[in-house]
Order: structure tokens, then C-alpha cells, then sequence
């Protein structure tokens, strides 16, 4: 959703932050659990690199996924006759 002048507004603009932090997060527990458990510290990367791939691609699905609350549940209106 944008603002009335057809900017995006603060929420549009950060939303790709709020992701990409999520997806931080994620990889620095997983590299930390697996360089616990293994006290390698490729190993810990590795995992923590692969975990922020896969959390960042799999929350942007589901943000796909999800439809905008003022967009009705059919989605856009087919066009009109031929």
C-alpha cells in the first residue's frame, strides 16, 4: 500500500530490513549452535550461511504468499469483454 502521492510509505520501505534482519538472526543461532556442537568454525559458517539463505528465501515466500488486506479474496478483477 502507498501513501496518496504514490510514494511508498515507512512500512513498504523497511519491510525488506525487517527480512533481512529476521534472516541474520536465524544464521547467527544456527552458526553458533553448530559451532557449539562441532567447535569448527567453517563448519559454523557454512551452516549460518546456508541458514540465512533459506530463511531469507522462505520468508519472502510467504510474504509473496499473503495477500494485501485491502485487495478482495478473488484478487484482481479479470478484464473486462472482448
Amino acid at each position: 500500500m502507498s501513501t496518496p502521492s504514490g510514494k511508498p510509505g515507512r512500512r513498504e520501505r523497511t519491510r525488506p530490513l525487517e527480512l533481512i534482519g529476521i534472516s541474520l538472526g536465524l544464521a547467527v543461532f544456527v552458526g553458533l549452535v553448530v559451532f557449539m556442537g562441532s567447535r569448527e568454525w567453517l563448519l559454523g559458517l557454512e551452516f549460518a550461511g546456508v541458514a540465512f539463505i533459506v530463511s531469507l528465501v522462505v520468508l519472502a515466500m510467504l510474504l509473496l504468499a499473503v495477500a494485501p488486506k485491502d485487495t478482495p479474496p478473488g484478487g484482481d478483477e479479470p478484464p473486462s469483454g472482448h
